[in-house]
């Protein structure tokens, strides 16, 4: 019985340094709505999860966490973030604002929403990548244009990098959406974990 117990002791002591996984570097948050969440979709074909898997292939130490809630409008980015600062992210992914245009909501308050929650990212010392994004132009050209400028015009504010499209080569093509013709299907979300993937693989380096 000795004899087990000490081989038992050695076998944890040889084999724990081996096997036990470091303590992951980058820590990114993805703070967004149901594109994000992965609506209509199994949790691991969501963009969040492939440039995770993708990034990890590449060989980056680094953690996903999914925060996409589907019908999330930008008036909700501060509160969440606050909530979620417990996760102890190094990095936030900041894709609101598709459900503010979808409801016409306005533009003024989008900037606002989404500057007050990079200025509390950044407070907390945490890398921002800014996710864009669009309106048809049925609601009118003006208020669409205002729109994708907005996040232009809060990334130079705010001194963060933008990805100006998110649905780019994506948006309005059937094949790569469900049939509500709004949410990206599984290979939808693999080009926007494409689109992505530069801007983040960036932010990472540095």
């Amino acid at each position: 019985m000795i004899l087990f117990i000490r081989i038992f002791v050695l076998l944890i002591l040889f084999y724990l340094p081996a096997h036990v996984s470091a303590e992951v570097k980058n820590r990114v948050l993805f703070l967004g709505d149901s594109l994000t969440e992965g609506f209509g979709l199994n949790p691991s074909q969501s963009y969040p999860q492939l440039l995770q898997k993708k990034l990890q292939e590449n060989g980056f130490s680094i953690k996903v966490i999914n925060s996409g809630v589907s019908g999330s409008t930008s008036a909700s980015a501060v509160s969440r973030l606050r909530w979620l600062l417990q996760t102890k992210p190094t990095h936030l992914v900041l894709a609101l604002g598709a459900n503010d245009g979808l409801r016409g909501q306005p533009v003024k308050a989008l900037r606002e929403n989404l500057k007050k929650a990079i200025v509390l990212a950044k407070s907390q010392e945490l890398e921002v990548l800014l996710l864009g994004m669009r309106v048809p132009p049925n609601y009118g050209l003006k208020y669409s244009k205002d729109f994708f400028d907005s996040y232009q015009i809060v990334a130079d504010l705010t001194d963060v990098t933008l990805l100006p499209f998110l649905l780019k080569n994506i948006a309005g093509k059937s094949d790569l959406n469900l049939a509500d013709g709004i949410h990206p299907n599984a290979k939808g979300h693999s080009i926007m974990a494409e689109n992505i993937y530069p801007f983040l693989k960036v932010q990472l380096l540095n």
